[in-house]
């Protein structure tokens, strides 16, 4: 195979402290320094990732359909959603914001769910040690832009709270906010439940 995994040698890494623990056959292990169960595979990662990916595609539909937040001004209401305020942005001229929030927003989970998508196609495929590389580097790399996606949320949450002026101004979060939350944090538990060591697997238990 060009390569030598821990389950080759009867070892496991612990997901909780990441302490290393020898495996004997199939009997059950626990690290000796947490406690914790050990798994040479994650049980059922596959059909958890896919379940998770498939529902946070399914909330990225109204996430930009619907609007994120409703501002109030002289008791007139105005919806914005996601593109709508990137579109807004660039009108008043104001590129770099414009560009922060459409990538934050629509680049970033859309990147995130279709790398997902693409590694667990690839999973059960026999590639190259060169392969597998790429496709733990990009596991790493989707793990770690994936909280930036938040910004939205995050800026939401701070307009709703600061600006309250009674009935001369006001801004609430709209379903368009929820349903977005919602698919950053599928996203989030989808690269958490896949488990990178199949990737090196070439046949997958």
């Amino acid at each position: 195979m060009g390569f030598v995994r821990a389950r080759d040698l009867g070892l496991a890494s612990c997901s909780v402290c990441y302490q290393v623990v020898r495996i004997h056959g199939s009997a059950p292990a626990y690290c000796p320094r947490c406690n914790s169960r050990i798994h040479s595979r994650y049980p059922k990662s596959l059909s958890r990732t896919w379940a998770l990916l498939i529902a946070s595609m399914i909330f990225y539909v109204p996430a930009n359909l619907y609007p994120v937040m409703t501002t109030t001004y002289l008791g007139a209401d105005t919806s914005s959603t996601i593109l709508g305020g990137v579109a807004l942005f660039l009108n008043e001229g104001d590129w770099l914001l414009a560009g922060i929030i459409f990538t934050a927003s629509i680049l970033v989970p859309l990147a995130k769910m279709m790398s997902l998508l693409y590694l667990l196609v690839n999973v059960r495929r026999h590639h190259s040690p060169y392969r597998a590389h790429q496709h733990a580097r990009l596991y790493r790399i989707t793990e770690l832009v994936g909280r930036w996606s938040m910004v939205d949320v995050f800026v939401i949450g701070i307009l709703t709270a600061l600006v309250q002026m009674g009935a001369i101004s006001s801004v609430e979060p709209g379903i368009g906010a929820l349903a977005f939350g919602a698919v950053v944090v599928l996203t989030m538990m989808a690269a958490i439940s896949f488990d990178p060591r199949l990737i090196w697997d070439r046949d997958i238990p």
